[in-house]
């Protein structure tokens, strides 16, 4: 395979507003998971309309394996930059490292300096523009704000990415959790916990991002699915521990008898942990979305019932192969948005599981 020169930028911003959660290793598909897969199509891929099981195909991924396991065969030359001080975007930065060493690029990296700036994530990737870059990755800030840099590259010829959060309009290929996906899968999980009965508060993410939306999308669709089921609140934590603390103190005050907090991240699940267990509510099931160190430890001593592992490091690998096997030889990927990881890969980070993800599997064992 010839190689060629790569660039490309991956921005991202140092705020909680980008975390998410997802996944546990994939070796060649099994029958199950081809079947979990094929069950899936049920289910609606929040950014393109299409199940993930309609774009996805693991057999047909420039990668294999999943968080510290993650490998690839695609060989190329080139350059990625991107830098956060973020634990998860730390872990997808080391990801895109990862890939360099894995397809024969150095990887270079950037932020902006101000959290939450899409402002400065378009400087950014306008000064790539000016370089002369090949490719751009944005992990972006805000959908829509993110566009003037988006079509300046796509006007200049430049192939543009996204992980997570998608940009407004379609561009090259979106990867990164289907946030939608994750938000049923484990609204699944808790429900069936409780035997399809019970009552339910919902920690949700800033109000009009759209992975929150999405997420939280995924959570009333799953929960709707069983009859005994209520949810008694639904009200925004914004993603943070102290909020989801904070929240949560405020609700369990007027819904005593509450069974189940699902959280929209890690950080504000285990705000609502602290305040359950501040109340003497041990019995309520927590759940949240990232699979971080703190609330893998929390599942490990039984204070949270689940996390989801999101993959940051796996996502960011996964974005520079699809990038470096089309500017390689024009490879195509399978769809506009490929989801990774996906339900197939048992992503629930759970009693049962916790010690294999934490030996194995874990995204955040890269940086420490």
């Amino acid at each position: 395979m010839r190689k060629r020169v790569v660039s490309i930028l991956l921005a991202v911003v140092m705020s909680t507003m980008l975390f998410t959660g997802c996944s546990t290793p994939t070796e060649a598909p099994t029958s199950s998971a081809k079947e979990e897969t094929k069950a899936a199509e049920d289910t609606k891929s929040s950014s393109s309309g299409l199940s993930a099981a309609t774009v996805l195909d693991v057999n047909q991924l420039p990668v294999t394996g999943i968080g510290a396991q993650i490998a690839t065969s695609v060989k190329a030359g080139g350059y990625i930059a991107k830098n956060t001080t973020n634990p998860y975007m730390v872990a997808q930065s080391a990801g895109v490292e990862a890939a360099g060493e894995a397809m024969g690029f150095t990887a270079i990296t950037q932020a902006p300096t101000t959290a939450d700036s899409v402002e400065e994530q378009v400087q950014l990737m306008e000064n790539m523009i000016t370089q002369g870059v090949d490719a751009i990755i944005v992990h972006c800030a805000d959908s829509n704000g993110i566009m003037t840099g988006v079509r300046k590259a796509q006007d200049a010829g430049i192939l543009v990415l996204t992980i997570g959060t998608p940009a407004a309009e379609d561009t090259f290929l979106r990867t990164g959790v289907d946030y939608y996906e994750s938000g049923y899968t484990m609204a699944k999980a808790a429900a069936d916990k409780l035997g399809g009965k019970g009552k339910f508060i919902i920690l949700e993410g800033p109000a009009g991002a759209s992975n929150a939306i999405e997420r939280l999308n995924g959570i009333n669709t799953g929960l709707s699915e069983y009859e005994g089921i209520e949810i008694v609140a639904s009200q925004t934590a914004n993603f943070k521990r102290t909020e989801g603390m904070s929240v949560t103190e405020n609700l369990i005050q007027q819904y005593t008898d509450v069974d189940a907090v699902i959280a929209c991240n890690d950080e504000s699940a285990l705000g609502a942990v602290q305040a359950l267990t501040a109340a003497n509510m041990n019995d309520v099931l927590v759940c949240g979305f990232d699979g971080s160190v703190d609330a893998t430890n929390a599942v490990k001593e039984g204070t949270m019932f689940a996390t989801y592992n999101t993959d940051p490091y796996g996502s960011g690998f996964v974005a520079c192969a699809y990038a470096v096997k089309y500017l390689n030889d024009k490879t195509e990927p399978e769809g506009k948005f490929i989801p990774f990881p996906t339900a197939a890969n048992d992503p629930l980070v759970i009693a049962d599981t916790v010690q294999n993800y934490i030996d194995n599997i874990a995204w955040w064992k890269v940086i420490q």
